[in-house]
Formats: structure tokens, C-alpha cells, sequence
């Protein structure tokens, strides 16, 4: 039992060691990282005509190195920003400190950088504000960029983002060169005159293309204007149009009730259609022959009327039985003898 309780005790001893040390390894990294300090620190205020982006936590950096944080951002006067920042206690500020707020990435994250310029060396006094005449506005990267918009779309994604950061870099007046910025502007403007064959053809292609509609300007036209007429009667004759379509919705209704109440006997004529269709094509000789004959006798009886919209009928033969009350009976055949019979 002893030595279960020496075992358990040692174990135990080399947890807490354990977590004692991964807890001091883990503190000394966040600090590190974060660039966290334990001294005391001085609040400061600075004024900008624009703060656009700059949110409390934001770094306060001097030549890169981050001395502080954005504690506020508030309005004054209705048209400047006031910005509440703390810096550590030995990193003293002079009333020519210029503040410039500065694009941390292209994402949009801002922070303030100090610079000590030359000028008036007295220290800048705890809670003391840097002159709107002495704080830069970030850089405005949407006016920036849509100046370069025509040589964006000529580029990849990943040229776009090597020269955007070098052009925030270079217009922020840090990191980047003008000298690297010509550099990528040369690979841009390369990329491009490999192209050239490309876009000579179709800018001669847009310019045949311009030919052909300036030699139709004014079919063109009147194709415009007669579209615009038609357009205005459109909208003269919506509600007819609304109105018209509203009676074929109803008349769509009405024919389906009609189709409906017809179904069955429609059913039935076409299984009668059948039947006569089948009983035709089993005469069909006898059919044949009658079609045949039929313009002979057509011409028969069309000689029969050719005197007027009459028909005349001659008695050629006669034969009859005369029936007699003793039960006999007495045929009876005549002949008229008339010149029409020989004609049949």
C-alpha cells in the first residue's frame, strides 16, 4: 500500500511539473506573439479629418513595432475623428509627433503609425492631442485602385495582388520601393506586349465592326425609333392586352369543360371509325371497282341532265304478272320500242 501511495505521489509530482511548464511555455508565447507588455503606459488622443477602418484594439506602431492600442474613436465638431490610444510609459512622444493611420493588409485593417519629425522636441504631455494639422488619413484605396482598373482586367489575380501591395507599400511611404514597384509595373507592361498580337486583332475587329454600323447609321436608327414606337403602343394597349388575356384564360376554361363533356361520345366514334375502317378494308376489291366504274356512270347521268337541271326517264321494257282471282297469273312484257333506249 506504501508503495502504491510512492508511486501515485511521483506520478502526481510530474503532472504539475508538467502543466506548471506548458502553462509558463504557452504565457511566454502569447506575449511574445502578441507583443504584450507589463509596464505601465500614458493615454495620448490624436485628431484626423478621416479614421475610416480604425476600430478600438488597433496597433500603435513606431517605425513597425507595435508600442500600443486604439482605446476609442468618437466624433467631434460633426466632422473630425477623435482617436484615444495608449503607448507604453518609456516610449516618450514630442509635440512634432505626426500620426498617419496606415493599412495593416488589403483586407481593410488598420493601424496608427508615430513618427517623431523634426520640429518642437518638448514631450507631449499625458493626455495631451496630437493637431489634426499633425495625423494623415489612411491611403483611399478605392480611388486608388479604380484608377488602375483598365490594368487590372488585364492581369491575373495573383499579378493584381503583387502590384496592389506594392502600390499601397509605395504610396504609404513604407516596406515596398519605387523601384520594386517599377519593377512589377515592367512585368505587368511585359505580360501585356505578349499579348499584343491579340489585342491588335481585336481592336481590328472592333473597328470593322464600328465600320459596319457606321455604314448602317441610319437603318440603325430607324430600327431604334421604330423599336421605341413599338414599345409606346405596347404600353399604350397594356390594358387591352391585360384585358385580352383575361378572355382567352376564360376561353381556355370553357374548352376544357367542353373537351369534357364530349369525351365519351369522342371515345366512341373513334372505336366506330375503327370498325368502318376495318370493314372497308376488307371490301376493298369490291371498292376498287366501284371507284372505277363510277366516272362511267357519272358520264351516263351527266348526259341524262345535259338538257337542264332536270332529268328525263324513258320506259324501254315493261314486265309485270297479272295476278288473276282464280290464283293464276298472266306475264306481261312490253317492249316501247322508243330511239332513247338504243343510247343506253
Amino acid at each position: 500500500m506504501k508503495m502504491l501511495d510512492k508511486r501515485t505521489a511521483g506520478d502526481l509530482t510530474k503532472l504539475l511539473i508538467f502543466i506548471v511548464v506548458t502553462t509558463l511555455a504557452t504565457g511566454i508565447l502569447v506575449v511574445t506573439i502578441g507583443n504584450i507588455t507589463f509596464g505601465g503606459s500614458k493615454e495620448y488622443k490624436a485628431e484626423f479629418v478621416d479614421a475610416t477602418g480604425v476600430v478600438k484594439g488597433d496597433d500603435i506602431r513606431i517605425a513597425g513595432v507595435k508600442v500600443g492600442v486604439v482605446k476609442n474613436v468618437e466624433i467631434v465638431d460633426r466632422t473630425r475623428a477623435m482617436v484615444t490610444f495608449t503607448v507604453q510609459d518609456e516610449t516618450p512622444l514630442s509635440k512634432a509627433t505626426h500620426a498617419a493611420i496606415r493599412y495593416r493588409n488589403l483586407v481593410g485593417q488598420r493601424y496608427i503609425s508615430l513618427d517623431n519629425q523634426i520640429g518642437d522636441t518638448a514631450t507631449l504631455g499625458e493626455g495631451d492631442t496630437i493637431p489634426v494639422s499633425q495625423t494623415s488619413p489612411a491611403l483611399d484605396l478605392t480611388v486608388l485602385f479604380n484608377g488602375f482598373k483598365p490594368l487590372f482586367q488585364a492581369l491575373s489575380p495573383e499579378d493584381i495582388n503583387k502590384l496592389s501591395y506594392e502600390i499601397v507599400q509605395v504610396f504609404q511611404g513604407e516596406g515596398g520601393t519605387l523601384e520594386g514597384l517599377l519593377a512589377h509595373t515592367a512585368s505587368v507592361t511585359g505580360t501585356l506586349a505578349d499579348r499584343d498580337q491579340l489585342i491588335g486583332s481585336l481592336v481590328d475587329n472592333l473597328n470593322e465592326v464600328l465600320d459596319h454600323i457606321g455604314d448602317r447609321d441610319d437603318q440603325l436608327s430607324e430600327l431604334i425609333t421604330t423599336f421605341r414606337t413599338f414599345v409606346a403602343g405596347l404600353k399604350g394597349d397594356r390594358q387591352a392586352i391585360l384585358g385580352s388575356l383575361d378572355q382567352i384564360s376564360q376561353l381556355s376554361v370553357q374548352t376544357a369543360d367542353l373537351v369534357s363533356g364530349i369525351r365519351d361520345p369522342f371515345v366512341e366514334d373513334v372505336k366506330q371509325l375503327n370498325a368502318l375502317a376495318g370493314n372497308l378494308d376488307r371490301g376493298k376489291g369490291e371498292l376498287d371497282r366501284a371507284l372505277q366504274v363510277l366516272p362511267i356512270k357519272l358520264n351516263k347521268v351527266g348526259r341524262t341532265a345535259a338538257y337542264g337541271s332536270w332529268f328525263n326517264f324513258y320506259l324501254c321494257e315493261f314486265h309485270a304478272k297479272v295476278r288473276l282471282t282464280a290464283g293464276q297469273s298472266i306475264p306481261v312484257d312490253y317492249k316501247t320500242g322508243s330511239s332513247r333506249c338504243d343510247l343506253g
